[in-house]
């Protein structure tokens, strides 16, 4: 049967695939829709698996807070081109609503949550690589639980945080610039005591072996490196950290300008191509 350009146009607004592609499914089906939708969505599945070993490091990465509970998404793809497209971010804001809504606690489990037509996220992925023919993949879910929450998503969609505090009614300004800070400053932790274990170490022994090549003495190397220890702790853990906006303040000290009891309970950071 003939494919009329307003079919062509129907099955684009439901596929979001290209006229071309639009137009050769519903010569392939005969015209009908459900088949024309199962073969761009084939199309989609076949160039998942035949660009599954390359390299996703573009995207979109969202993030958004709701009382005591804010979540960030990174959707990412091969190319800036892609990564800029509207459909894409709005398939970025879609999953990060579904987040948001459903509060999953494994990004596997947000892959399988559905969109507002039933469908999984992993499936309407699917789709989207079948329309772009690029590489595509939920790179990242993260989410964190306070009293109060904040989300900050830096201007061009390749960086946001999320930070989750002890306490309610939170100043939003405040709350906001230690989101920021976040992303400026990129902390390991909140606090000394939460830095892993392996990167003390790791630390410790550089400290050791820059002090021995300036010629220090073996029975000094050990209080060397628990001085330059804590230098790390003030440059990389958030509440030591000195506030971008005001160096004579750390973070710790410019929260208890508000109330001596407020504090970050964790954060989370994620960024593409950033740093």
């Amino acid at each position: 049967m003939a494919v009329t350009m307003a079919d062509i146009s129907h099955l684009r607004k439901m596929s979001g695939a290209g006229m071309m592609d639009c137009k050769k499914a519903l010569e392939e089906a005969n015209g009908d829709f459900d088949k024309a939708m199962e073969i761009i969505r084939k199309k989609g599945q076949a160039v998942a698996a035949k660009r599954s070993d390359r390299e996703a490091s573009e995207g979109c990465v969202l993030a958004a807070d709701k009382g005591e509970f804010a979540a960030v998404v990174a959707l990412k793809c091969e190319t800036d081109f892609v990564a800029k497209n509207g459909e894409f971010i709005a398939l970025t804001q879609d999953i990060l609503n579904v987040a948001m809504d459903k509060k999953p606690a494994t990004k596997e489990d947000l892959l399988a949550a559905p969109l507002a037509d039933g469908r999984s996220i992993q499936e309407h992925i699917t789709d989207r690589i079948g329309v772009t023919g690029e590489k595509m993949e939920l790179g990242a879910y993260e989410f964190v639980n306070g009293a109060s929450t904040i989300s900050y998503i830096h201007p061009g969609n390749k960086l946001a945080t999320v930070v989750a505090f002890n306490q309610a009614d939170i100043e939003h300004q405040m709350a906001r610039d230690v989101a920021m800070q976040v992303a400026a400053m990129n902390p390991v932790s909140v606090r000394p005591e939460e830095v892993p274990q392996n990167i003390i170490d790791q630390e410790l022994n550089i400290a050791k072996d820059k002090a021995r090549e300036a010629g220090k003495p073996e029975n000094l190397l050990d209080r060397i490196a628990q001085g330059a220890i804590q230098k790390y702790y003030k440059e990389n853990t958030l509440l030591q950290q000195e506030f971008v906006k005001d160096a004579k303040l750390t973070i710790d000290q410019y929260l208890h300008t508000a109330n001596k009891e407020l504090t970050v309970v964790s954060f989370k950071r994620i960024t593409l191509n950033v740093d």
